[in-house]
C-alpha cells in the first residue's frame, strides 16, 4: 500500500497525512487514526502534553493548548503560536559548494550583464501616464513585430503611486528603486519612462536617484510637455519604433550561469509545500550558487520563526545583525497595527494544514538551499553579492516579487500548494506544484510537479530537473504564465509611509 502520512524529521511529534485518513485506521505503533484527517494536514505520533511544543521538520512550530491524544488532528483548534526572543547561533553552518560549471544563452547587454527575456518597456513615474503607456504598448501588436524576431515584446508596466505622497522619506525611496531597479533590467533591451509632469516623483530627480541618463535605449516622455494624451501616445510609439531595430540587433549567446539571478517565492502554501517544492527548489538553488549564480529570498514576515536557520549560515556578524534587526521592525510594526506576525497564514495555508506562521516559515527557508548568506538588503536594492541574499520585502506575493525583480532577478521561481495563479514580467515565473492534485487540477499553471517526491522520487533528482527547466527558461523557452501574456499588472512596488 502507498504510504499514508509522512514523518519529516526523527524529532518530530506530529506527521503528515499524504492522503486523507479516515478514523480508525492502524498507521504507526499500534495507535490508529482518532478522527478524519485531510491530506496535508497535522497527526500526533505520540500524547503531547498541554504547554508541549509541537515539532514538525525538526524545530517547533508552537505549543499545544490542550492534551493531544496520539492519533488526533493537531491544527489551529489545539495549536497555537508562541516563540522567543530573535536570537540564535550564527555562522555555524557555512557550506560552500564545489564550483559547477552550467550554461544557458542569453542577451549580452553593453554592461556585461544579461537577460533571458528581450523586451520594450514602457514605465510610468505615476500613475496618471497609465493610460498613455498602455495605450503605447498595444500599439504594438505581433502583427506589427513581425519583423522583429527577437523582440519578445512591448510591455506596459503601471502602479498605484508616485503623487501623493512625500518628496523623500522610505515610500519614495522604494518607488525610485523600484522604477530604476526596471529601467535598468537587463531582460529590458530598451525602456521609456513616461511622467505627468506635476508629480511628486519628476523624472529627473528620478533617473538621478540611480545615476541613469537618457540614452537611445533609455529615454522618457512627458504628457504635459506633448501636449497632452493623444500626442504623448504618438509621441511615445514614434520613439518606440526607433528603439525596435537596435533591440532587434540583440542575439541569444551562450553564457555561465553565474549571470542568473533567482528571485524565490512561495504563495498559497500548504501541508506539503515544506516536504516537496520548497526543498527541491532549494536543492535547486545550491546548484546554481554552484554554478556561480545569486538567489534572492524575500518575504521578512514569512521567515519569521525560522530565521534561526539563517543566522547559522550568515556569513558575516553584520549580516546576522542585518536580519535581526530587520525582523524586528516587522516585529514593531505589526504591534504598532494592533496585529500579530502569525496572522500572515492565509485562510488558504490553513485550509491546506498549515497552522501557524513558524509553521510556514519553516517551508519559506527551505527554498534558500544550504549554502551561506552572504547578504541582507533593501526593498529593491540592486543585489550584488554572490550566491544567497535576503531582501526586506512584505509576505505579499506580487509586492515581493517586484522588489526581487528590481534588484536584479531574470527568473522569478515560485511554489505553491494551493494553486497560485502569479506570472511576472519582464522576469518569467516558473512555478512549481507541491502537490498531485493541484498539478492536475491547474495543469495550465504549474509548470513543474514536484509531488512525485512522496512517490520516490528523490529531492536531489526533482532538484535537477527544476535545474535543466531554469536554463532552459532562462534560453527562451516559455513558462506557463508567459504562454497567457500574465506580468504586466503585477508591478506592486512596497511604498510604506504617508499618503497626502
Amino acid at each position: 500500500m502507498p504510504p499514508r502520512f509522512i514523518i519529516a524529521n526523527a524529532l518530530d511529534n506530529v506527521a503528515v497525512a499524504i492522503a486523507d485518513l479516515s478514523a480508525g485506521e492502524k498507521l504507526h505503533d499500534g495507535w490508529v487514526v482518532a478522527e478524519a484527517i485531510s491530506a496535508g494536514h497535522k497527526i500526533a505520533l505520540r500524547p503531547i502534553k498541554c504547554g508541549e511544543g509541537v515539532i514538525k521538520l525538526g524545530q517547533p512550530i508552537g505549543v499545544a493548548t490542550q492534551a493531544i491524544a496520539a492519533g488526533s488532528h493537531v491544527h489551529s483548534h489545539n495549536l497555537h503560536f508562541s516563540r522567543d526572543e530573535i536570537v540564535g547561533e550564527t555562522s555555524i553552518d557555512l557550506r560552500h559548494l564545489a564550483p559547477v560549471p552550467a550554461t544557458f544563452d542569453g542577451f549580452v547587454r553593453s554592461n556585461g550583464r544579461v537577460g533571458t527575456r528581450n523586451y520594450i518597456g514602457i514605465l510610468t513615474s505615476v500613475n496618471c501616464s497609465a493610460t498613455v503607456a498602455k495605450r503605447i504598448a498595444a500599439h504594438f501588436t505581433p502583427e506589427r513585430l513581425s519583423g522583429f524576431p527577437n523582440v519578445d515584446g512591448v510591455v506596459a508596466f503601471n502602479h498605484l503611486s508616485g503623487c501623493g505622497m512625500a518628496k523623500a522619506g522610505r515610500g519614495m525611496d522604494n518607488l525610485r528603486r523600484t522604477l530604476t531597479g526596471y529601467a535598468s533590467h537587463p531582460n529590458f533591451g530598451a525602456v521609456v519612462i513616461v511622467g505627468l509632469g506635476c508629480e511628486v516623483n519628476q523624472l529627473d530627480p528620478l533617473l538621478a536617484s540611480a545615476g541613469l541618463v537618457e540614452s537611445d535605449h533609455l529615454r522618457t516622455l512627458g504628457i504635459q510637455e506633448a501636449g497632452g494624451t493623444l500626442a504623448a501616445i504618438e509621441a511615445g510609439i514614434a520613439i518606440v519604433q526607433s528603439m525596435l531595430p537596435a533591440v532587434n540587433h540583440f542575439q541569444r549567446e551562450a553564457v555561465s550561469a553565474q549571470y542568473l539571478t533567482l528571485g524565490l517565492q512561495c504563495g498559497a502554501s500548504d501541508g506539503y509545500s515544506a516536504l516537496t517544492a520548497n526543498p527541491a527548489l532549494g536543492d535547486a538553488v545550491d546548484m546554481l550558487v554552484a554554478a556561480g549564480g545569486r538567489a534572492i529570498l524575500s518575504e521578512t514576515p514569512e521567515i519569521y520563526g525560522a530565521e534561526n536557520l539563517l543566522l547559522r549560515r550568515a556569513a558575516s556578524p553584520q549580516v546576522a545583525e542585518d536580519l535581526i534587526a530587520r525582523l524586528k521592525w516587522w516585529e514593531e510594526y505589526a504591534a504598532r497595527e494592533g496585529a500579530s506576525l502569525d496572522n500572515n497564514p492565509s485562510p488558504g495555508n490553513k485550509a491546506g494544514g498549515i497552522t501557524t506562521i513558524l509553521e510556514k516559515s519553516l517551508g519559506a527557508v527551505a527554498k534558500a538551499g544550504s549554502t551561506p548568506l552572504n547578504a541582507v538588503v533593501d526593498y529593491a536594492e540592486f543585489v550584488t553579492a554572490p550566491g544567497l541574499s535576503f531582501m526586506d520585502s512584505p509576505g505579499y506575493d506580487p509586492c515581493s516579487a517586484t522588489g526581487q525583480i528590481a534588484a536584479g532577478a531574470n527568473m522569478i521561481l515560485f511554489t505553491t500548494g494551493r494553486g497560485s495563479v502569479f506570472g511576472s514580467l519582464p522576469s518569467p515565473t516558473i512555478k512549481l506544484g507541491s502537490n498531485a492534485a493541484l498539478a492536475k487540477a491547474m495543469a495550465d499553471d504549474i509548470d513543474v510537479d514536484c509531488s512525485r517526491i512522496l512517490d520516490g522520487v528523490s529531492a536531489q533528482e526533482m532538484a535537477a530537473e527544476i535545474f535543466q527547466v531554469i536554463l532552459a527558461t532562462a534560453t527562451g523557452q516559455k513558462t506557463v504564465s508567459e504562454s497567457f501574456n500574465m506580468g504586466e499588472s503585477e508591478l506592486v512596488p512596497w511604498i510604506p509611509g504617508a499618503v497626502y
